[in-house]
């Protein structure tokens, strides 16, 4: 009984690291909307840099999709906590380095 619950355990935890680490997968990009010109967020991208989709979801944004603002990104706030010109090219400046027409 004991060998079963700590295999089982082993199991979830492999799985639990391997999905971490392959979170965000290669190809998947989400668009938003927007009257500036349609935003596309690439997961390679994002990946390519090191990043996994729990270093965003959901400290930064919830899991279900939520209306962005660029006034809250000028504060710091959903991709401009990273886009902040230190970490990331900044929200600030070259709109259409994100909308695109």
């Amino acid at each position: 009984m004991k060998i079963t619950a700590i295999l089982t355990t082993l199991i979830i935890a492999v799985v639990f690291i391997a999905g971490s680490a392959f979170a965000v997968p290669p190809g998947k990009t989400v668009v938003f909307k927007s009257a500036m010109g349609d935003v596309t967020f690439d997961g390679k991208i994002h990946a390519d840099k090191g990043f996994k989709c729990n270093d965003c979801h959901t400290k930064i944004f919830p899991m279900k999709q939520t209306k962005l603002t660029m006034a809250a990104m000028k504060e710091g706030k959903e991709c401009g906590t990273c886009h902040n010109g230190e970490k990331a090219f900044s929200v600030k400046g070259d709109c259409m380095k994100c909308h695109k027409k």
